[in-house]
């Protein structure tokens, strides 16, 4: 991350001045707002802090918001890196063309969020470009366009062999307009237009573009995210053309035994490791997996390595196909312009067209695999679990802006929901790497629960943190329990939740971060209480859950705990409730407390078998002694406040 210094320097005495980084770490901690950036330094100033500490403070907010910045960038580009990773499961099975270009166009509209998407391919026989594919296209006329050759922003793209964009394209005098193109663009209403190459070796083979209704600007990781699109719609062709050229082989050669035999053993191999590529995407395989894979089925030895040999590079560069290098093959492995490592193929000097583009394709499947796991779970975190965030931290949110967003997502925040707060327990021994595998599961399985089960979800201080809807006639200890033992099956491993009092309508400024904790304290009193995989709201600890819950709930507390038995008394004009003070007053002896009430000892006798009938055989346990003992001194002490 670049931390070069902009403005001012502080002295060195300012640089030195302790704790000024601290309360911008806080922010960054929990994801504050620019504007909270501001509040220091003019608080420091006003509890008269010396100039250096001004200073340094001042240094210190330019460097956080730096890192903001840097922070902020980096979800958007893992965000769309994890879309992209969900394009691997349509392209890594063999498929026919025109479904896998559907499917290219289909991601890059959704990708680029833009408004319509649509891919151009040459015609040499005609000597023109026609559309090939369109997405969100409402127009006929544009979708059959015809277009020729050097024509309109394609033609700039297709002559030059490089990424164009126009932000208003009548106004863009760059290339040449014509009445069929600029009335078919008109008619869709296109403003803003990213055209990149469709390359096959050194030659433009098509367009493929993406395109708003409105000004718009592409920054350069868009348009290298469309390129990669483009390499993969070019390597679909040229793989559709192979498969065709190898299919009018075979049947023109049918009377060559030999051949068939060969062409098909090599069509099978590409069909297994097609397949086997499309599990280990599915199943979320890594790249020494895909190496595996290939290995097998090409008959040779494949490794993955991180820095491509510069002899190989330029050639990995210009042509984009896998390259000999000495008695090797290297496949380059990249996102756009981003060199991620490369494939190298090993005991295998000679190798079949086929072959050869399984080797590619699985350099390009392994590209997917290692650009989906820097972009775990900040997806979904943009849905849902922005709303979350913005619900626990940003408490100055307008709520009817947070309603309607919770709408659009299917989350009805006018209904009682409870905070649920979930930490898996991975084994003592897991390594850091199979501790983070438990974790993006947890977090895979609480984004499902909370999108199937109209909730959110978010990650947050190590685990995962949900707000669900709580059902007519539940309790949230009973969602607790449930869904401990849902994330845990689709864990693997024990998972403990602690869940909040239930948040009535649509939470106000502090009900969502006060429940966050108290279901945060439920999670740690489970941890203490060696109940790890389970799962517990406050009612679930007695007296302890006064300690636990927000807001003291001691009203709930006495009416769980000595309910009945006050039920009882105003129900039948008895005197349980005062039998029960005056027995423990004088230690639990009915002898002494026939005295202290004036009645017979049978009396006493015949009120506590009631009690027992009342709250159950074990009311004289230590614990259920200290728990009704505490709730009859908080009943006391209700009635003397109201009385």
């Amino acid at each position: 991350m670049d931390m070069t210094h902009d403005g001012p320097h502080p002295t060195p005495g300012t640089l030195a001045s302790p704790g000024a980084e601290a309360p911008f770490l806080e922010l960054l901690a929990r994801g504050a707002t620019v504007e909270a950036y501001e509040e220091p330094v003019p608080a420091a100033r006003e509890a008269g802090a010396c100039e250096a500490h001004l200073a340094a403070l001042e240094h210190a907010k330019r460097l956080a918001l730096r890192v903001r910045s840097e922070l902020a960038d980096r979800r958007r580009r893992e965000a769309e890196l994890s879309a992209l990773f969900e394009t691997a499961h349509d392209l890594a099975g063999p498929r026919d063309l025109d479904s896998v270009l559907q499917a290219i166009v289909q991601r890059a509209r959704s990708l680029l969020g833009t408004d319509v998407a649509y891919l151009t391919l040459n015609d040499p026989a005609r000597g023109d470009t026609f559309m090939r594919v369109t997405e969100g296209s409402v127009a006929a006329r544009f979708q059959q366009l015809r277009l020729g050759m050097g024509e309109g922003l394609g033609g700039l793209v297709a002559q030059t062999a490089r990424p164009y964009v126009t932000e208003d394209y009548f106004h863009d005098s760059r290339f040449q307009h014509t009445s069929v193109i600029d009335t078919g663009v008109q008619d869709e209403g296109l403003v803003a237009i990213l055209g990149v190459p469709l390359m096959l070796g050194p030659h433009v083979i098509g367009v493929l573009f993406a395109a708003d209704r409105r000004a718009r600007v592409f920054e350069r990781a868009q348009t290298a995210l469309l390129g990669s699109f483009a390499a993969l719609a070019a390597a679909a062709i040229e793989s559709a053309d192979l498969l065709d050229g190898t299919r009018a082989a075979l049947s023109e050669l049918e009377h060559a035994h030999e051949i068939i035999q060969d062409r098909s053993a090599v069509i099978e191999r590409a069909s297994d490791v097609h397949d086997r590529l499309a599990e280990l995407v599915l199943r979320g395989g890594g790249v020494h997996d895909v190496a595996a894979a290939v290995s097998e089925v090409l008959d040779g030895s494949v490794e993955f390595i991180d820095t491509v040999p510069e002899a190989a590079a330029g050639a990995l560069r210009s042509d984009g196909h896998a390259v000999r290098h000495g008695d090797d093959w290297i496949a380059a492995v990249a996102a756009g312009d981003q060199q991620l490592g490369g494939l190298v193929l090993r005991g295998h000097p000679a190798l079949d067209p086929v072959d050869q583009r399984t080797f590619e394709r699985a350099a390009m499947v392994t590209s997917l695999l290692l650009l989906a796991r820097r972009s775990a779970g900040d997806a979904e975190q943009r849905v849902r679990g922005e709303l979350l965030d913005d619900l626990l931290d940003a408490r100055h949110r307008d709520p009817a802006l947070l309603r309607r967003r919770a709408d659009r997502l299917g989350a009805r925040l006018d209904t009682p929901h409870v905070m649920l707060a979930a930490q898996p327990d991975a084994a003592p021994d897991a390594s850091v790497d199979e501790e983070a595998a438990v974790r993006r599961r947890l977090w895979a399985a609480a984004a499902h629960l909370a999108a199937t089960g109209h909730g959110l979800a978010a990650t947050r201080d190590g685990g995962t943190v949900l707000l669900l809807p709580l059902a007519d006639g539940d309790t949230a200890a009973g969602l607790a329990r449930r869904t401990a033992v849902h994330l845990g099956a689709a864990v693997h491993e024990p998972v403990t939740v602690g869940a909040s009092a239930p948040l009535h309508p649509l939470p106000a400024a502090d009900a969502a971060p006060a429940a966050y904790t108290e279901a945060r304290r439920c999670l740690d009193a489970l941890r203490l209480l060696g109940r790890s995989g389970q799962g517990a709201a406050a009612e679930d600890f007695g007296f302890l859950g006064l300690l636990l819950a927000g807001p003291r709930d001691i009203s709930g507390f006495v009416r769980r705990t000595i309910g009945p038995v006050l039920d009882y008394d105003r129900r039948r004009g008895t005197e349980l409730v005062r039998t029960l003070d005056a027995y423990y007053a004088a230690g639990s002896s009915p002898a002494r407390t026939k005295d202290t009430l004036h009645v017979h000892v049978n009396t006493v006798a015949q009120r506590l078998d009631r009690v027992a009938r009342l709250l159950g055989d074990d009311w004289q346990s230590p614990a259920r002694t200290l728990e009704i003992q505490l709730a009859l001194r908080l009943h006391r002490l209700a009635d003397a406040l109201t009385g």
